[in-house]
């Protein structure tokens, strides 16, 4: 996996300052992409062991709330296999801090699998439903143009959704945070 940027106090993707990572490779090609050039699998630095331990080393600051993952896209599948052994690592050492993750999937029928998009490419792989296990909130669906609003928290469009992970897999159904 390669990743274009590490934010190590950023505070426009989720509550509080985080790090954020922002990973490299997205198929979903939305129209205004804010961040285009993450477009390409192998755009900006190779992600290594070295990597790895910057991020842990930057959320270790205690003012830090928790890590967000966005890019390019965290969910295709080459990425989620690199990300749930960072995020398992993340949740042993920081179990308090929050982890965020934008995907331009959705959470029922894509990274659930339960009506896939034909259009779109599989993302749903063998490390998807340990990867959601981690996260705390994820922001889902593609960003639209047409529904781009500037007034909307953590999202840049009104069908994104910010959802309460650990809620919604309790529950089985999406739970929508309450901000």
């Amino acid at each position: 996996m390669y990743y274009g940027m590490i934010k190590k106090t950023d505070i426009a993707n989720g509550s509080g300052v985080r790090v954020t990572l922002f990973v490299s490779g997205c198929r979903h090609r939305c129209e205004g992409c804010f961040q285009p050039e993450t477009r390409n699998f192998t755009y900006g630095q190779e992600y290594t062991k070295e990597t790895e331990e910057e991020v842990l080393d930057a959320l270790a600051n205690p003012f830090v709330k928790g890590l967000t993952l966005l890019g390019g896209e965290p969910f295709e599948p080459e990425n989620q296999r690199v990300l749930v052994p960072l995020l398992r690592r993340v949740k042993e050492r920081f179990p308090e801090k929050t982890v965020w993750s934008y995907s331009g999937y959705t959470l029922e029928n894509d990274l659930w699998g339960r009506d896939p998009d034909p259009n779109i490419p599989p993302c749903r792989c063998e490390v998807t439903d340990e990867m959601l296990s981690y996260l705390d909130v994820l922001v889902d669906g593609e960003f639209v143009m047409a529904k781009k609003d500037l007034r909307l928290k953590f999202r840049g469009s009104s069908n994104q959704r910010l959802i309460d992970v650990k809620a919604t897999l309790k529950k089985g159904e999406v739970v929508e945070l309450e901000l």
